[in-house]
């Protein structure tokens, strides 16, 4: 269990969290109790084995699940109960996503789908073009921004992905497994981005069953039984 600061600023912090499962009867505790804190500002990776609620809690992270019982707090607002539609805003407005298989959409250029979630804030088509290219350039694909996912490399197309979760300026940037589809070579690339990206101030918290990724992090949070075995 990790000890809360009340003075300290927090980007989420989690009280007695758990989220039970009923399996034919039988519960089953993917998260018990857990209670966490991640300051502004802070690089975490999560790991721990199958099984071991690291992705039960990236899902209660990113609003995608809710907890069974306890509190999640992001940038000091309780989102445990909120409905599906008020969840769909925090995850707007407060979160970044980076996945393992990417997840662009194949038709849309580099450039719309840095800017989707700005479509989705109701931004004008000339503000996401300039922010799309704002955010293309820090990602060093300023010159692929017409270009479609198909016609780049899978380093480049987690670039545009960063770039993507980057667009709405999150609280917290989320990665799972961000580099599992990567090979040794570009995996490094991508840490040293996100590096790069919390050097800046972003919050970053990183699922990762890879020991050499998770160095790249500044704490490590590791789950076991649903619960928090160890902190590095």
């Amino acid at each position: 269990m990790m000890e809360i600061d009340p003075n300290r600023d927090y980007a989420v912090k989690f009280e007695n969290l758990s989220k039970h499962y009923d399996l034919g009867g039988q519960i089953v505790r993917a998260l018990d109790g857990v209670t966490a804190c991640f300051e502004k500002g802070s690089f975490w990776a999560i790991m721990g084995a199958s099984g071991s609620g690291k992705s039960t809690m990236l899902n209660i992270l990113g609003c995608l699940d809710r907890p069974t019982g306890g509190h999640y707090y992001l940038d000091g607002k309780d989102v445990s109960c909120l409905e599906d539609d008020e969840l769909s805003d925090i995850r707007l407005n407060y979160l970044g996503f980076i996945f393992q298989s990417f997840n662009l959409i194949p038709q849309l250029t580099v450039a719309e789908n840095i800017s989707l979630p700005l479509y989705y804030k109701g931004f004008s088509e000339e503000y996401c073009l300039e922010k799309a290219k704002e955010m293309a350039e820090i990602v060093g694909l300023s010159n692929r921004l017409g270009h479609r996912p198909m016609q780049l490399s899978g380093g480049q197309q987690q670039r545009v992905a960063i770039a993507r979760a980057l667009s709405t300026d999150p609280v917290v940037l989320l990665a799972d497994e961000p580099t599992g589809n990567l090979d040794s070579a570009t995996s490094i690339e991508i840490m040293k981005l996100l590096t790069e990206m919390n050097n800046l101030g972003k919050t970053v918290i990183m699922v990762t069953h890879e020991p050499d990724i998770a160095e790249f992090a500044k704490h490590r949070l590791i789950m076991k039984d649903g619960k928090i075995d160890r902190i590095d």
